[in-house]
């Protein structure tokens, strides 16, 4: 999974990065709630752990602008503040969850994985994807363009599903692996382009119009 903290502790940061890279998840990191915001705003995240006390915007207009945009990447806020008000506040603004500082790494990962797994129930629940005339039944791991069936690696596939659940949005190439290949070994330093080349040839070759773009210094989007 693809996870940002927003949590100006540099220390703390760092020590949940480390934490949640070893439960094999791929950590983002931003140390205000300004940076914390333009990259949660991108909707590429399974999950945002967001501190309350920020420089810059704090975590509850953070959580709030995000809601407000129609980001409903699922938010733990983490705070220092105990009281029953401050959790209702963070809960109304959009919170899914709410961890009060000091905590136990214990607590912290037992709801960041319940999290999750609501996140991944939600996925799950979608059983068809598109963008314009190309789909992607998730059932039954089929790919159509123009009423016409295409043949896909799982891998292809796999990309063609995250470019989609993403379409409109530039997309890195670190996303993209993060997301695709994650701690695959065969995940080398190419092997975004090289796919991508696979997958034009396979979903834009022979159509008047090509869904797969190219965003020059950040990577690629699909869009119709």
């Amino acid at each position: 999974m693809h996870i940002l903290v927003v949590e100006d502790q540099q220390r703390l940061a760092n020590l949940l990065k480390r934490v949640l890279s070893e439960e094999r998840h791929a950590v983002d990191v931003a140390y205000d709630g300004n940076g914390g915001y333009d990259l949660a705003a991108s909707d590429t995240y399974d999950l945002v752990i967001l501190d309350v006390m920020l420089p810059g915007m704090d975590g509850l207009q953070v959580c709030r602008q995000m809601r407000e945009d129609g980001v409903q990447t699922p938010v733990l806020m983490l705070t220092a503040r105990g009281a029953v008000e401050d959790r209702v506040t963070g809960l109304n603004v959009g919170a899914d969850d709410y961890l009060v500082k000091p905590f136990a790494m214990e607590e912290f990962l037992a709801r960041v994985n319940a999290l999750l797994r609501r996140r991944n129930r939600e996925i799950e629940t979608t059983t068809e994807l598109s963008v314009g005339d190309l789909s992607l039944d998730l059932v039954r791991h089929e790919v159509k363009r123009g009423g016409k069936i295409i043949d896909l690696t799982a891998k292809e596939f796999a990309l063609l599903e995250y470019l989609i659940r993403n379409a409109g949005q530039a997309l890195t190439r670190t996303q993209i692996t993060d997301h695709v290949w994650r701690y695959d070994l065969d995940a080398l330093s190419n092997v975004v382009d090289t796919y991508i080349h696979y997958l034009r040839d396979k979903i834009d070759k022979g159509f008047p119009h090509q869904l797969i773009k190219t965003v020059r210094g950040v990577g690629y989007k699909i869009e119709a």
